[in-house]
Order: structure tokens, then C-alpha cells, then sequence
């Protein structure tokens, strides 16, 4: 199974393209900060930054409704994407197709979307966020 699940605050606005067949495709990342305790006892900090793909109906929601700085959970599939540089050299990186995602922040003097919004569609399968029993004081970000 291919699933992935983050909570996090975009690192960039949202990049809206449409296919010459007329579907949409949006691109932005998402950063997301775990905080741990050093072995001295200060405070260390890890920030993971992922790229994300939305498609369809998806994609021009989030175009929408996020901005750089939104708290957002998505769910979706782990991906790599392999290519060769200017210089041929062979890069890869992961990224994460966004199948589900739930604004967390409301755009300004908007009310927070009650229900998140499915990525795809044609998906017959929905994912909903399991409840964790964490308040909004005991997240890092």
C-alpha cells in the first residue's frame, strides 16, 4: 500500500496549469516540522519540505483557496520522479500525488471548509483523517 499523510503549511504559492485536453494540474510543496529534544536538552528542529501535485477539481481549489503559508493535511501516493540535469547528471526526488486534503487555515474572513475536499473525483475510495485527539496548542507549526 502507497499512502502517505502530512500536516503542514505550504512553502509556495500554488502553480495552476491546464493540459491541451483541458484538464487542470496544480504544483506547490508543503513543509512540515518536527520538533525533538537534543541529548544536551535544547530544542532541535527538522523541516522536510515535499513537493505536491493536484489534479482536476483538486488542483483548481487549492489554485483557490491556498496560498503560501496555509495550513493544510493532504493524504495521497509517494512518488519518484527521475530525470537527467543540464550538466547529465541523473536526479531524482519524491514527491507526493494528492489524492485527499483538508484546509486547516481559512482564507481570509472565510469560514474553514467543513469537509475536506477529494482530490479525484473519479476516486471511488475516500480517505478521511483519523482522529487523532491532539488540540491545536500541541502542534509544532
Amino acid at each position: 500500500m502507497n499512502k502517505v499523510i502530512l500536516i503542514g503549511n505550504l512553502s509556495r504559492d500554488i502553480e495552476l496549469k491546464y493540459l491541451p485536453n483541458g484538464s487542470a494540474i496544480a504544483t506547490t510543496s508543503i513543509a512540515t516540522t518536527e520538533k525533538f529534544k537534543k541529548q544536551d536538552g535544547s530544542m532541535g528542529e527538522n523541516v522536510l519540505f515535499v513537493d505536491l501535485t493536484f489534479f482536476g477539481k483538486s488542483a483548481e481549489t487549492a489554485n483557490q483557496y491556498l496560498q503560501k503559508g496555509s495550513k493544510v493535511g493532504i493524504s495521497g501516493k509517494l512518488k519518484l520522479d527521475q530525470w537527467t540535469d543540464q550538466q547529465g547528471a541523473k536526479r531524482s526526488k519524491h514527491s507526493v500525488t494528492v489524492e485527499n486534503m483538508e484546509m486547516l487555515t481559512p482564507k481570509s474572513g472565510e469560514q474553514r471548509p467543513q469537509q475536506s475536499a477529494p482530490a479525484q473525483q473519479e476516486s471511488q475510495e475516500h480517505h478521511q483523517f483519523p482522529e487523532m485527539g491532539i488540540d491545536d496548542s500541541e502542534i509544532p507549526f
